[in-house]
């Protein structure tokens, strides 16, 4: 790559320029030692190599690294080539003349016969991740209201393309550091070198691929919605899922011609409007994913027992309080309970956490009229967390759209700062 070759020239170029003029200054002092010259060119060697392996290793000259390498070899080969010829001048101009015209060849060929940019490759990436992650948003979508099995859902590779956006982090970042380097090049030269702004782009893009992340994990989870219930909220959340798809590949697209949004149009109105609808239906069938037999509302023995039972003031106080003042009226209370209490308390919890099993357990009838009461109730809870699975991914689908605004922005940013072209329909 163009700007490989270019950071990587500057750092073997200043490394074989200091190599040299140490090996100079080391050689006239060998010339000088007379029969000790080879003692100096040794303590010269372990001097030399000591230093430039100690300051590499400082954080702040890891760009430096490759140029501290080429320094200590270079070195080692001109001091020893010149000890060899009894001529340390001639060896020393010769071999840096050498690697001089190896450089010039090696930055003609790779910037003006075959330069392979790494800006263009970055940019190729960044816009790769915006059609992966709505491809993978799209799919989760489909396979969760198809209900697909766990094996398809965790091989199938439509799932899987928010793995590509979170992996691609590292290679953004090498890429990053060469296309940095490289000299303003084609349809990128009056856009600014905006490589750092495609690489916030796309960490922007990653939080939205976090909450595909968990969408798919909700496929792949043990406790499922029942597909009858899933059919009830269908439309909205495909309607979501296609809008929210839309306006990424669009971004993707936009970003690939390096064009602005249009800007008498809002593009995040029909997934706003989607989102709102989801959220509706959720308020409006809010009791298909709960278990709306255990409500308290509408009963009418639930306010006269909390009159009737002398501790109810004490709920209802800690009912009216905030978070907080609760926790620390919660710790009052049981640090004002009697050591016997306090005992039999955690007597029970080790008892109960020793006798737990693998939940949910197996719905068998065996037994009396307490293990049919038993299995009764785990399968009411089971039945309770499978309908509110359904609602934590319409609620994760909703995150999505949220963070998806944090996307538009930061790309409308990018696009003023590095004066992306306006789009042809409103030119024209």
């Amino acid at each position: 790559m163009a700007g490989g070759t270019l950071i990587k020239g500057f750092n073997r170029g200043l490394g074989t320029f200091c190599a040299g003029m140490l090996a100079f200054v080391f050689a006239q002092f060998a010339l000088l030692a007379g029969e000790y010259e080879r003692v100096v060119i040794v303590v010269s060697i372990f001097i030399v190599a000591f230093f430039g392996s100690y300051l590499k290793l400082y954080p702040t000259m890891a760009p430096y690294e490759y140029g501290y390498r080429v320094f200590i070899l270079t070195y080692c080969i001109l001091i020893v080539a010149g000890n060899r010829t009894r001529d340390y001048n001639v060896a020393i101009f010769t071999r840096l003349a050498l690697i001089a015209l190896g450089a010039g060849i090696s930055l003609l060929i790779n910037i003006s016969i075959c330069p392979i940019w790494a800006g263009e490759d970055l940019h190729r990436l960044v816009v790769k991740n915006f059609m992966d992650l709505a491809t993978s948003l799209e799919g989760c979508i489909d396979g969760y209201l198809n209900c697909v099995e766990h094996d398809e859902a965790t091989n199938n590779s439509k799932y899987n393309g928010y793995k590509f956006v979170i992996d691609s982090s590292s290679r953004e970042q090498t890429l990053l550091g060469f296309a940095i380097w490289e000299p303003p090049h084609g349809r990128y030269k009056m856009h600014k070198n905006p490589w750092k702004d495609f690489v916030k782009l796309s960490s922007e893009l990653r939080h939205c691929a976090f909450m595909v992340m968990a969408l798919h994990g909700c496929i792949q989870s043990k406790i499922q919605a029942p597909p009858e219930k899933r059919k009830v909220f269908q439309d909205e959340l495909k309607k979501v899922g296609v809008n929210a798809a839309k306006v990424l590949r669009e971004l993707g697209t936009k970003l690939e011609k390096l064009e602005t949004l249009s800007g008498h149009e809002n593009i995040l109105k029909e997934v706003h409007e989607t989102a709102q609808n989801l959220q509706k239906k959720i308020d409006h069938k809010s009791y298909l994913l709960v278990n709306a037999k255990s409500w308290e509302i509408g009963k009418p023995n639930v306010i006269n027992n909390l009159l009737e039972d002398p501790s109810s003031d004490q709920n209802m106080s800690l009912s009216s309080q905030s978070l907080s003042e609760t926790a620390i009226d919660m710790r009052s209370m049981h640090a004002n309970w009697p050591q016997y209490a306090k005992d039999q308390l955690v007597t029970k919890s080790s008892t109960l956490y020793k006798k737990q099993n693998q939940w949910p357990s197996s719905f068998s009838l065996i037994g009396g009229d307490q293990n049919v009461d038993t299995n009764n109730d785990a399968i009411e809870t089971y039945l309770s967390a499978s309908a509110l699975s359904l609602a934590t991914f319409a609620s994760l689908l909703i995150e999505f759209v949220a963070r998806l605004q944090n996307v538009v922005d930061y790309f409308e940013e990018l696009s003023q700062r590095a004066e992306f072209k306006e789009p042809i329909s409103i030119k024209s």
